[in-house]
């Protein structure tokens, strides 16, 4: 645990500047819906980049440069593909594109690990998504983070309803909070038990 811990802070602290420039994407796949459908499907069942112009290559990359949720890995492996040949091009919008986002993916979990440290169901979760696939990793920044944080918040919800020290209308709204969905229980616990 100690080894796990001492690499999350070398990669939080070699990478903080870069997130501060850009904030990773989360699980991003496909091109930036700001520019449209730049690619279509080619019809003999291949890549739609195989057919496209060099002015539609750049066009797309520039197109992610663009999206304001790209990430610093997918930001500079897009620079790089703008920098070279037109194969670069497309061997960036194939798999490049796909290989730096998982970079920028595990970054972005780096991250959440740091900023909940106390939180089991994140914890246990982040570290499935880090030991598995570049879809796990996708799914849990989109969907496993938030069922996580919302079992983690249930738990400090039921500790808040079992403190004996907490008042008759904290508890009403634990019990509100309790019963809603996810974000109205992390609303509960960010905002509204200090209202109460």
């Amino acid at each position: 645990m100690k080894l796990y811990r001492a690499a999350l802070v070398v990669v939080t602290g070699a990478l903080a500047p870069a997130l501060m420039l850009s904030t990773p994407a989360l699980a991003a796949t496909g091109s930036s819906s700001s520019c449209g459908a730049a690619a279509v499907a080619a019809t003999d069942g291949g890549s739609p980049y195989d057919t496209m112009s060099e002015n539609d290559l750049r066009f797309t990359v520039f197109c992610i440069l663009g999206d304001p949720a790209t990430g610093w890995s997918v930001n500079r492996a897009a620079q790089k593909a703008l920098d070279g040949t037109v194969d670069d091009l497309r061997n960036f919008l194939k798999t490049g594109r796909a290989i730096a986002q998982d970079d920028d993916n595990r970054f972005a979990i780096f991250t959440i690990l740091a900023q909940h440290p106390s939180d089991k169901a994140v914890k246990r979760e982040a570290s499935k998504a880090l030991e598995g696939t570049a879809a796990d990793r996708a799914y849990f920044l989109q969907t496993g983070l938030r069922l996580a944080q919302a079992e983690d918040d249930r738990v400090a919800i039921f500790m808040i309803l079992a403190d004996k020290a907490s008042s008759k209308a904290l508890r009403e709204a634990a019990e509100k909070a309790f019963r809603g969905t996810p974000e109205e229980m992390r609303h509960f616990l960010e905002v509204g038990r200090y209202h109460v």
